[in-house]
């Protein structure tokens, strides 16, 4: 029997031990271990530590700040998937009280909504959550630094904020509802809020002497869905086949997609550096491929998990130290090792089971926005997708909505409707998407094109 370990080329095992061995021994970190995931499983783990057969496993247990951030997104967003609110809503609708402002849920979850990057002092991180116990002494005098939506400034008071929301509308604390929708449904059972043996210390590392001194681990009280969650590389493994692969027990595709989807306003540095927002999730643009995850840090620790969701490889690092290893520099370089030394075998093409309905096959083949070519296809998944006949220009797959319109799932055509007009004996006459008219013809002077077509038709230069 083929052991998961056993999937992987064996040099393919050894470009990534050497790349966290590497991690390790310039970050000067006390500790470092990984995991790599294909397929929705776990292929390969590592570790490396200063202490000599005492390397961690997949099992033990890291501090990995921010990356709870991404576990509380998705409280939220099965809060709005039940209707119990929307990304649009003020967050003073369900919450008031607290200083916020007109900042809306989703500009929370994306950081956008203009409130401090960090509570007053001292630093909350490092010292005991019992120093904030009301939401008014995590967010200050001055919560609000920006104007909301107009920018990307990262809040961790924000995620404080969206916990509270998540525990007023579930009347429970936060942590139950995170135990009870997202770890027990997904198997993530060494994901706890407070450490649990076999567990990692955290430790500052002298910048100038190779000497140690031991971080506190705090109860980050109110903070607590920024950044309180003890995590493995086994259950953030798992965790990162969800954010890749999905499981509607826990989030819809639908809503999983979005949270993938940049939200916040880019800034230029982030514009030229390639890293944009989400919803509770960056994106990173990396060796030529987009990843998806989060990062965090805590006083000790360092985490990383990213998913290259077009190669179906992610990759998890962990280290328990305060800084050293760049955790996602290496857990990109992870994604890169298997993804280009074994690339994704496609899935076999396989036509649609059943068979199509006439009036949608009608519909499939070329047409013209102009004089510019498009492609209409009927895809064995259901969906049709529109885009050009060649070079780059704007696409979509569109999902019907059963009354023979379609609505556009991403990009420019993203929730807008495209709809087929027939003439009065039947036949389809052109397609209507958002007021632009795709035709058989370029300017066919038989569809209503916007500004009407020469009568005199086409023309040569003489």
């Amino acid at each position: 029997m083929t052991t998961a370990q056993e999937e992987l080329l064996p040099g393919t095992r050894r470009a990534l031990l050497h790349r966290i061995a590497v991690a390790q021994a310039e970050g000067r970190a006390p500790s470092l271990v990984a995991a790599v995931v294909r397929g929705g499983r776990t292929v390969w783990t590592g570790a490396r530590t200063s202490v000599e057969g005492q390397a961690p496993d997949e099992n033990v247990q890291y501090r990995i700040g921010s990356i709870t951030k991404t576990f509380t997104a998705v409280l939220v967003l099965r809060l709005r998937d039940e209707g119990a609110l929307a990304l649009s809503d003020p967050l003073e609708r369900h919450l008031p009280g607290t200083g916020a402002g007109g900042a809306t849920v989703a500009q929370l979850l994306a950081h956008s909504a203009g409130l401090a990057a960090e509570t007053p002092g001292p630093w909350w991180e490092r010292t005991p959550g019992s120093l904030r116990p009301d939401l008014a002494d995590v967010l200050g005098e001055r919560p609000l630094v920006h104007l909301a939506g107009r920018r990307f400034h990262y809040s961790n008071t924000g995620y404080a904020l969206l916990g509270a929301l998540v525990e007023k509308l579930r009347g429970a604390p936060w942590e139950e509802v995170l135990r009870r929708e997202v770890l027990e449904p997904l198997g993530l059972r060494r994901t706890t809020v407070h450490a649990e043996a076999p567990h990692a210390g955290g430790w500052a590392v002298h910048p100038w002497a190779d000497v140690m001194l031991p971080e506190p681990l705090e109860d980050l009280g109110l903070m607590a869905p920024a950044g309180q969650l003890w995590s493995t590389a086994a259950d953030l493994a798992r965790f990162a086949a969800f954010l890749s692969g999905g499981d509607e027990r826990v989030l819809s595709d639908e809503s999983l997609r979005e949270m993938r989807t940049p939200a916040a306003p880019a800034e230029a540095a982030d514009v030229t550096s390639g890293y944009a927002y989400c919803l509770g999730l960056e994106v990173r643009h990396q060796h030529g491929r987009s990843l998806v995850g989060h990062t965090g840090s805590l006083p000790g620790f360092l985490a990383c998990l990213t998913a290259g969701v077009a190669d179906d490889v992610s990759a998890v690092v962990l280290a328990n130290c305060t800084s050293g290893p760049a955790p996602f520099t290496v857990a990109a370089d992870l994604v890169r090792i298997v993804a280009e030394a074994e690339p994704r075998i496609p899935a076999p093409w396989q036509p649609l089971r059943e068979t199509p309905d006439p009036a949608v096959l009608e519909l499939v083949g070329q047409w013209y926005w102009g004089t510019a070519a498009f492609a209409l296809r009927l895809r064995a998944d259901g969906l049709v997708s529109l885009g050009p006949l060649s070079g780059n220009g704007r696409r979509s797959r569109f999902r019907p909505q059963g009354d023979g319109t379609w609505v556009g799932l991403e990009g420019y055509y993203a929730g807008e409707v495209l709809r087929p007009v027939r003439r009065p004996d039947g036949a389809v006459s052109h397609l209507d998407l958002g007021s632009f008219v795709f035709t058989r013809q370029p300017y066919d002077e038989g569809a209503p094109v916007p500004g009407g077509v020469d009568p005199e038709g086409w023309r040569g230069i003489g």
